[in-house]
């Protein structure tokens, strides 16, 4: 007997926002007005997920490899996040979002890291809507954070190399305390896990959208759903 397909919905969403340069070069714009309707798409998809009582949304937002671009990129990116955290900060608190940034913050900006630490802060007792930004953050890097800050506890005699399992392992990432994905979502048209939340994935439904970022609406959030819904999830379990 088959099980049963899904009937529920995704409790964690993570998304690769790709796309946003092509969309520029395409409607014949720079490259930055590409990334600044991208960040009218993280609005739209914050509202999204409210309406539709997504618990926990993660996007992918600045990795690791992203600062081999250009300087003049490199800035204005920073630029424009600083500028929507701002922004996003009191909306984020009414909506009773909670907001954490995921990966190796130490390294941004310090402007960044103020205001990273301020909307954490401020948003820390929301419960409607947890939303993640992936920021200076690599799945590689993220297992090699978790190794080191084990291997010194080992060191520290807080544990034995033997009492390292799954959920100890899970307990030092970034994402300690949530659920992994259950859907994860590229835009952009490629087909690939870019280097996000490797351990996380492990049995995440994927659905790969034909569109660039700066395009995706609530529709597209809805269609993804309803194609995670279709699927068998049997967590290597036999039909």
């Amino acid at each position: 007997m088959k099980p049963p397909k899904n009937t529920e919905l995704p409790r964690h969403i993570a998304i690769v926002m790709d796309g946003n340069r092509r969309w520029a070069r395409a409607h014949f714009l720079p490259s930055l007005e590409g990334h600044r309707r991208g960040v009218k798409a993280v609005r739209r998809t914050i509202e999204a997920c409210l309406d539709i009582k997504i618990p926990i949304v993660t996007l992918y937002t600045f990795s690791s490899e992203n600062w081999n671009r250009s300087k003049e990129e490199v800035s204005a990116l920073m630029g424009l996040l600083a500028l929507h955290l701002r922004r996003e900060m009191n909306e984020l608190v009414s909506e009773g979002v909670r907001f954490k940034a995921l990966g190796r913050i130490s390294q941004l900006p310090d402007n960044i890291q103020t205001l990273v630490a301020e909307l954490e802060e401020q948003t820390k007792n929301n419960d409607k809507l947890m939303f993640n930004i992936a920021l200076n953050y690599g799945g590689r890097q993220e297992l090699v954070d978790a190794s080191r800050q084990l291997a010194q506890k080992v060191l520290d005699g807080k544990f034995k190399p033997e009492d390292i399992d799954e959920d100890l392992f899970a307990q030092h990432l970034t994402t300690s305390g949530m659920d992994d994905p259950d859907l994860w979502i590229r835009t952009g048209g490629d087909q690939r896990v870019s280097n996000f939340l490797l351990w996380q994935l492990a049995y995440s439904e994927m659905v790969f959208l034909p569109i660039f970022w700066p395009e995706f609406n609530a529709t597209h959030l809805k269609e993804a759903i309803t194609e995670f819904g279709k699927r068998e999830r049997r967590f290597g379990a036999s039909k």
